[in-house]
């Protein structure tokens, strides 16, 4: 298993749409982990999706290469990150500060919904 900081690891690319539930839960644990990766954004139209496809073989999101591999789907690319790349001391910290800014956002969105659950 890999230490995500160190220079041997993969170069990273995942595609995938911002609205995408498990694009965000895939890019959270990428981040979780400590990793470096590129973003690239699929559009909504499946008549411009014609680069994603060709550079995925893929019609779906969200999308990892690493490296050499190609891995669709968010439970595959998951169980890829966690047996590939060892968990950072601090993603513990990292998942609770998370937990806090949703919490957040979503009293600030809201905020009668919150004074209820109160």
């Amino acid at each position: 298993m890999r230490h995500a900081d160190t220079d041997m690891s993969p170069a990273l690319e995942l595609w995938q749409t911002e609205w995408c539930p498990a694009s965000h839960r895939v890019r959270q644990r990428l981040t979780e982990l400590g990793l470096s990766f590129v973003v690239r954004q699929v559009p909504v139209e499946p008549d411009a999706r014609v680069e994603f496809e060709h550079a995925t073989g893929h019609t779906t999101i969200p999308v990892l290469i690493a490296g050499d591999e190609i891995v669709a789907g968010e439970q595959a690319i998951l169980t890829h990150l966690n047996r590939h790349f060892a968990e950072p001391l601090d993603a513990e910290q990292q998942r609770a500060k998370a937990i806090k800014t949703k919490r957040k956002e979503l009293e600030q969105a809201c905020p009668k919904l919150t004074a209820a659950t109160r």
